[in-house]
């Protein structure tokens, strides 16, 4: 069963009980300990679960249900306290930052368990958004109310880690059998009070709102039942991350029935958190379709190739001949990816010189390797746009068409090259990277449509950034679809602050998010391959530059091998690795020679 619509139908039963909490709390019907009190009490309903599954559990397993009613029960008195003084649609969200977060602190501790991929991505929104409503509150109530919710959220977030304990020890009816009877027993421990007497006693005995007070209890308990079920399912953090998605029916109805007023920045600020819960219900929605998609096969046949970057092999103080010859000879992939610089292939107006180029894929033909040829300005390798000195001062309009004259002599020299299996017209085009000035898509399409009508017969591919492209317009506009897959960079802005960082995203990521892409086209047999499967350390300055004990650092040969294997899961049939030069480099050069005996390996399996 899928945990995040058990949990949705049970926010959606919260909401609605809060709801009916603050119109009496408002009236001054009821007190927060009568609350409390009541919800314990109505887990006595959990009886009627008795014929379906009891057992008596373990010493551990109990203490833990224990701890789990009872923490739950004095985790809802908080909140409710925290309720009668806040506005309704500022506390419910709230609380929905601080729960999600308490789970997961203490599901680590208790239980060693963490979130993988897009539940991070979805727990990181949802707790954003949850954040941001709670930013909305009147400054003068913010020092009480941070107490009591911080109390709430951090006893609320340690039952549903205590529960998820006991659920997997005994089960789901079992299990929360126990807890509600600790729950119980927890809620009669406010009868020890006189004070606490005469309010929950005091409130039932007042007719005015007994059916709400009856009816928002039996939505409470009802709904704590599904989220309890939804915490067997999944992990006790992303379940109480979902508590930012009461938000929808909690701003409409604070609005229409409570009389709470949005304007100026407060609107913009919960439309913004709106927003974000948005996204993080999509993420985890996404990760529960992944988790449906049928297992990569771990032994399907595969496709290596290289990219081959003659340019970056000289930066680099190589033979780049040598480098090449290498490639082909020892490593021996299966297929390349070579590049046509404009600012190599054309120095001055019309003085094109295509050696190395024609000698590149002369020796791929003599060892029958096909090869994917890239056109364009912006190609592979910093600074990704690559146009000659003179072209770049020329005016927009002229370097477009010096541009186009390019291309068109390139297509006209290699379009009878039957090693040329695909076209690649421009490196990720769609996405705003490098040393670029803009360009209008006017200038893209017409290019495009050039190297159709010169060469109608060959596939066009185009690329995108695996990790932040967005891929659609990409795989719209061509034959063939290749995208990026990086696992460790470093990005202009938070880099400086952070160093290289590693992208929290699995595999399942890219699979989800090519079915998307194909559902969204509309080309459901389009073709999807890795054009770019990092291979070599990201760095802010020339890898030539960076000591060689970061750069093993940055990318180990260990880390090099798990990328392989990251992805193999990914699902894809073909991928081009980036980094053959430097490999060489780190052989030639450094003396470390694992990473081209490790991609040899790859290369012959």
């Amino acid at each position: 069963m899928n945990w995040l619509l058990v949990a949705l139908l049970g926010q959606l039963l919260s909401a609605a009980a809060t709801l009916i909490d603050k119109i009496l709390l408002t009236r001054s019907s009821f007190r927060p300990v009568s609350y409390a009190f009541w919800l314990g009490i109505l887990g006595a309903f959990a009886v009627f679960l008795v014929p379906f599954g009891f057992e008596i559990l373990s010493f551990r397993a109990s203490a833990f249900a224990a701890l789990s009613g009872a923490t739950f029960i004095y985790g809802l008195y908080f909140f409710f306290l925290a309720l009668r003084r806040g506005e309704f649609s500022g506390m419910v969200p709230a609380l929905g930052g601080i729960t999600p977060v308490a789970a997961l602190l203490s599901s680590a501790v208790i239980a060693g368990t963490s979130l993988a991929g897009l539940e991070w991505a979805g727990f990181a929104f949802l707790v954003l958004g949850s954040v941001a409503l709670a930013l909305a509150e009147p400054k003068g109530a913010r020092l009480f109310l941070a107490a009591a919710l911080l109390a709430a959220g951090a006893l609320l977030g340690l039952s549903s880690a205590l529960a998820k304990e006991v659920f997997a020890e005994t089960g789901f009816i079992s299990g929360l059998i126990w807890i509600k009877a600790w729950g119980i027993a927890a809620a009669l421990g406010f009868l020890f009070s006189r004070s606490a007497r005469a309010e929950i006693f005091g409130a039932v005995r007042r007719p005015e709102a007994r059916g709400l007070f009856i009816g928002g209890r039996l939505a409470a308990t009802l709904g704590s039942f599904l989220l309890y079920f939804a915490i067997s399912l999944a992990h006790p953090a992303l379940v109480e991350a979902t508590q930012g998605a009461r938000y929808a029916f909690v701003f409409a109805a604070a609005w229409l029935l409570l009389g709470e007023n949005f304007r100026g920045k407060i609107l913009a600020l919960k439309i913004f958190a709106t927003f974000l819960i948005a996204l993080g219900l999509g993420s985890l929605a996404l990760g529960e379709y992944a988790k449906s998609l049928p297992a990569v096969p771990a032994e399907r046949p595969i496709v290596w190739g290289v990219t081959f970057s003659e340019k970056f092999s000289r930066e680099l103080g190589l033979d780049w001949r040598a480098n090449y010859l290498a490639i082909l000879d020892e490593l021996k992939p299966a297929r390349l990816r070579l590049i046509a610089y404009w600012d190599e292939i054309e120095r001055e107006p019309g003085a094109r010189d295509f050696a190395s180029l024609d000698w590149q894929l002369d020796e791929a033909e003599r060892r029958g390797v096909p090869v994917i040829l890239a056109l364009g300005l912006k190609m592979p390798r910093w600074p990704e746009c690559h146009a000659p000195d003179w072209a770049e001062a020329l005016p927009e309009a002229e370097e477009e068409k010096a541009l186009s004259e390019h291309v068109l002599e390139v297509v006209l020299r290699y379009r009878d090259r039957a090693s040329i299996i695909m076209w690649q017209v421009e490196n990720e085009p769609f996405l705003m990277f490098g040393a670029c000035r803009a360009r209008l898509h006017e200038f893209f399409h017409g290019e495009l449509a050039l190297v159709r009508a010169l060469d109608p017969e060959r596939p066009v591919l185009l690329t995108d950034g695996g990790e932040l492209g967005l891929w659609t317009h990409a795989a719209r506009d061509g034959d063939v679809f290749g995208t990026t897959m990086y696992r460790k960079v470093y990005p202009k802005v938070i880099g400086p602050l952070f160093g290289v960082i590693e992208y929290p995203l699995g595999p399942d990521y890219f699979r989800v998010k090519e079915r998307f892409v194909r559902w969204w086209t509309g080309k459901g047999d389009q073709r999807f391959i890795v054009i770019e499967l990092q291979g070599e350390p990201w760095s802010p300055v020339h890898l030539r530059d960076v000591p060689f004990e970061d750069q093993i650092e940055m990318f180990s040969p260990a880390y090099f091998a798990d990328t392989i294997e990251y992805a193999k899961r990914a699902g894809f049939e073909e991928y081009y690795l980036w980094g053959a030069e430097w490999w060489w480099w780190m052989k030639e050069v450094n003396g470390t020679d694992e990473y081209w005996n490790y991609a040899r390996q790859l290369y012959r399996h």
